[in-house]
């Protein structure tokens, strides 16, 4: 089981403060630092200093670390046009010397559309601009130097694309796919994912949800185990029952509530909770750490709950 630490940053981050935090995330061991790709606050805070661009933060952390995996959970495909959202995700894998991995979806945030203009169709049309998407720029990446790409879809046309720039994994950086919908999201997760992954959603559902992308796959010819299955989840831990309950004071939330439906409590018992993500066969855990400053949080998940899983 590897864990990766995901962050929240546009509750109230700058680029400073995910650095550090993604140097700990290096420094401790864990396996990849991921970023939310949003640009307003949700819920209750200021937001303050304000929102940053998802991928200008990697492409500075892809020269501030050396081993960590870096990625989006996820990056809105309303945000960017697909062709240079390939060259920008292609450039920082260069930068990183091949760490970097795209999880992309539809958007869904209206309220940050709203805020910076940003146009945000209805639902349906979303995912057929994302399977748009998502064929344009993995067949940006796995065309040969020297090759074009064309591409005449519903919402965008590419003629005679040079392809360029290749980023430095190949055939490609993996690319996540997201969510539990029934129908779509496995569909478009079989066909264009190296991994899925199951957001906040209980075992029970997660298994359901990996259930479904397996069945997507076998559909279309693709062996099952040929996708890397994961989860993300809340994360909240002390070293004791006092310490858990002040970090989840600390962050808003109910400790019972956390213990119910995220990874809260002590390191048993998140550790204990993992492991019944792991039966289901999740391979990869996105730990969502809320207090970014909290850096001895990262330390008691690093020393007291890996080394359990």
């Amino acid at each position: 089981m590897k864990l990766r630490i995901m962050t929240e940053p546009q509750q109230g981050a700058d680029y400073a403060r995910l650095r550090t935090v993604a140097q700990a995330t290096e420094d401790l061991g864990f396996d990849a630092f991921f970023r939310a790709d949003h640009y307003l606050k949700m819920g209750k805070g200021s937001g303050l200093p304000g929102p940053t661009d998802s991928w200008v933060t990697l492409a500075g952390l892809a020269l501030e670390t050396s081993r960590i995996r870096l990625g989006t959970m996820v990056t809105a495909a309303t945000f960017r046009l697909p062709g240079p959202l390939a060259i920008t995700v292609a450039q920082v894998d260069q930068m990183s010397g091949g760490r970097v991995e795209l999880g992309i979806g539809t958007g869904w945030f209206a309220e940050e559309h709203t805020a910076y203009g940003i146009p945000l169709p209805p639902l349906g049309e979303r995912f057929d601009r994302l399977e748009e998407q998502l064929a344009i720029i993995t067949g940006l990446w796995a065309t040969e130097v020297g090759e074009t790409f064309s591409f005449a879809g519903r919402h965008y046309q590419l003629t005679d694309s040079p392809a360029l720039p290749k980023p430095a994994q190949r055939p490609r950086p993996p690319v996540l796919i997201g969510g539990t919908g029934p129908r779509r999201t496995p569909r478009l997760a079989a066909k264009f994912a190296d991994e899925y992954n199951a957001q906040f959603h209980s075992v029970q559902d997660s298994a359901a949800a990996f259930a479904r992308t397996r069945e997507a796959c076998e559909a279309i010819g693709r062996y099952p185990d040929s996708m890397t299955y994961s989860v993300a989840q809340t994360v909240c831990c002390g070293k004791d029952e006092a310490e858990f309950r002040h970090r989840a004071i600390a962050i808003g939330r109910e400790p019972e509530d956390l213990r119910e439906n995220a990874l809260g409590g002590t390191p048993g018992e998140v550790a204990a909770k993992i492991a019944e993500f792991a039966e289901i066969g999740a391979e990869r855990v996105y730990l969502q750490v809320i207090d970014l400053k909290d850096l001895d949080h990262l330390e008691l998940l690093a020393s007291e709950v890996s080394p359990q899983v």
